[in-house]
């Protein structure tokens, strides 16, 4: 048996038996078709198999499988598929013959492959051409390559793109900074990563230098505004550098994606897909991009195993990027991050209560049987913050910074569970230490162990203003315009909890133009205020946002908002239908269609 496979482990969310036969090397042949909306694509895949396999088992989801042939000698393999599963696809089970180390698997996308968002040209910034980008986590890799869809198994890939002249492809990988005339690219990623984090974009972009190791793509007509909001991500590099070790990728680039992208960004190596809903031109939101830059590390570099484990990808970058953002503008910029992410977490954990779901809200879940979708929420993120801030509080910040440094130099290009993290810690701290921090109440029992709630000296002020805005809302408005961001948004948080009415609501429209806010989260705060309130002047600019946006975190809780509404439910769901969730990603639009099946 060769003596780098990954045993011991069974991930739930994939049909891949790695302790038999496992992939370690993805060469990749792809041509884009936008006219039938599909990938044509030849995937030659290595691995090492124990001396008992008699089988490579990949998973696939609505994947045309045309031919499978053995790499060493381009004979066919026998090959079959299972039975279609809506959440994990299908497995393709290939008969291996003593000796096989190599496969070639000839297939074809289908149209509607969740992983592939088929953008028409209208649909973009320019207008003028196309767009295709993938999303691969956290399982939809298996519908655009046939590959062992598993965190927990690990690749070096190579790849050849054949797109439309006149776009630039660009992959998780080293990428192109010219476009080349015939549109075919190609691609190298020598460290190991597993499936989710592969991911292709194509379309009419443009790239623009920030550092010598640091750039932006985006179509030319936003890519001005973008370079002007990331120019603080090569100072974003070198803050977390010196706390986490060196950047171990190459390059960091970042891609503005068009709006239907689905999240606020995705971590693919050397390339961070973000969306254009940070790009406000104050530079407020960009403690994005210092999360997914945090990523580099935990996540990309230190991988969870399994879903279960998601996190130990999100709850650490969620550490990492406050302390970037605390090197960068201060202990002050994080205690305001540390508050508003306690008031979404907060909101979750009710959430899931009133959903009787109360053991979503562990660290450590149980998703057997489930999508893995379900287990991405403010748990991993905030709570699992809040565990590792317990444990700064008690350490002292340096101590933690080198103890984390320490856990991505021994886990580098690994996958790591909960329990190798409990090892871990045990071993960094004192017995006195270990029981004060009380590892097993954060990680492995619901809700929150008790804990002292985060505190902002910047949002005093704000809380103070609350309940003096709406006697003299003509007083208040230069109070607001030199507040930040994170103030407004915790202001517009605050005055929600205190009910006000939609006369309150008009004035404060009047006065401040919160319905032409051009801030994405201050916007979605506002919106939903309004609609508690039933405020209904906003409708026409909710309907524009819902038809323009398609942030999952934008977009979900208005939807389910209005699904709940008896006067609104109706018109909001032919608008989802009619127009919304055309232009959605696959991700955001299922979960959406899940609000308006509930009676």
């Amino acid at each position: 048996m060769a003596s780098s496979l990954f045993v011991g482990l069974h991930d739930p969310h994939s049909y891949a038996k790695p302790e038999e036969a496992r992939v370690t090397h993805l060469d990749l042949n792809l041509r884009l078709d936008f006219e039938k909306k599909v990938i044509q694509g030849r995937a030659t895949l290595l691995f090492e198999t124990s001396s008992r396999a008699d089988y490579l088992t990949l998973d696939t989801r609505q994947l045309f499988i045309h031919s499978v042939r053995s790499g060493d000698d381009a004979l066919p393999l026998p090959f079959s598929l299972s039975s279609p599963d809506d959440v994990l696809g299908q497995a393709l089970q290939i008969r291996l013959r003593p000796g096989i180390q190599k496969v070639v698997i000839e297939y074809e996308t289908a149209p509607d492959a969740p992983a592939l968002q088929w953008l028409s040209a209208e649909q973009t910034a320019g207008g003028r051409e196309p767009f295709l980008y993938t999303q691969s986590q956290a399982i939809l890799c298996r519908s655009w390559i046939p590959l062992q869809d598993s965190p927990g198994i690990r690749f070096t890939y190579t790849a050849r793109v054949a797109t439309k002249p006149g776009h630039l492809a660009l992959m998780s990988a080293q990428n192109p900074q010219k476009l080349k005339s015939d549109g075919v690219y190609e691609f190298r990623m020598d460290h190991p990563v597993p499936a989710y984090l592969m991911a292709l974009a194509s379309g009419r972009l443009d790239f623009g230098v920030l550092d010598h190791n640091v750039g932006v793509y985006a179509e030319p007509e936003i890519l001005p505004r973008a370079l002007k909001d990331f120019e603080d991500t090569p100072r974003m590099l070198r803050a977390a550098e010196k706390l986490y070790g060196p950047y171990p990728w190459g390059r960091y680039d970042i891609l503005v994606m068009p709006p239907s992208f689905p999240f606020g960004g995705m971590e693919n190596p050397c390339l961070t897909f973000a969306t254009p809903t940070i790009l406000t031109g104050d530079k407020s939101l960009t403690s994005l991009v210092a999360h997914e830059l945090a990523h580099s590390w935990s996540g990309n570099l230190a991988t969870n195993a399994t879903w279960n484990d998601f996190w130990l990808n999100e709850g650490f970058t969620v550490y990492l990027e406050r302390r970037i953002m605390e090197e960068l503008y201060g202990s002050s910029y994080r205690d305001m991050l540390e508050v508003l992410g306690y008031e979404d977490l907060i909101q979750t954990i009710e959430a899931l209560k009133e959903e009787g779901r109360e053991e979503d809200t562990r660290l450590r879940l149980h998703l057997d049987n489930r999508d893995p979708d379900e287990g991405m929420n403010d748990i991993a993120y905030e709570k699992g913050y809040l565990f590792l801030r317990s444990v700064e509080r008690l350490i002292g910040t340096q101590a933690m910074d080198k103890m984390l440094q320490e856990w991505f130099r021994r886990h580098a290009f690994k996958s790591v569970t909960t329990a190798s993290w409990m090892e871990f810690l045990k071993e960094q701290l004192s017995l006195e230490q270990w029981v004060a921090v009380q590892p097993d109440k954060w990680i492995l029992e619901p809700f929150l162990p008790l804990h002292a709630a985060p505190q902002s000296r910047a949002f005093q002020e704000v809380e103070e203003a609350v309940f003096q805005c709406l006697n003299d809302i003509d007083k208040f408005r230069p109070v607001w315009e030199k507040w930040n961001s994170h103030q407004r948004q915790h202001f517009l948080r605050k005055l929600s909890e205190q009910k006000p009415t939609p006369k309150d609501l008009a004035a404060l429209d009047a006065s401040l133009e919160l319905n032409e806010s051009t801030n994405s989260e201050e916007l979605f705060i506002w919106f939903m205020m309004a609609l508690k309130a039933g405020y209904m002047d906003i409708l026409p600019r909710l309907d524009a946002f819902l038809s323009s946006v398609g942030r999952r975190k934008f977009v979900l809780p208005l939807v389910r908002q209005l699904a709940c509404m008896p006067a609104l439910r109706d018109w909001a769901r032919k608008r989802f239908l009619e127009r919304w969730k055309l232009r959605y990603h696959y991700v955001t639009a299922s979960s959406c269609e899940s609000a308006f099946s509930k009676d």
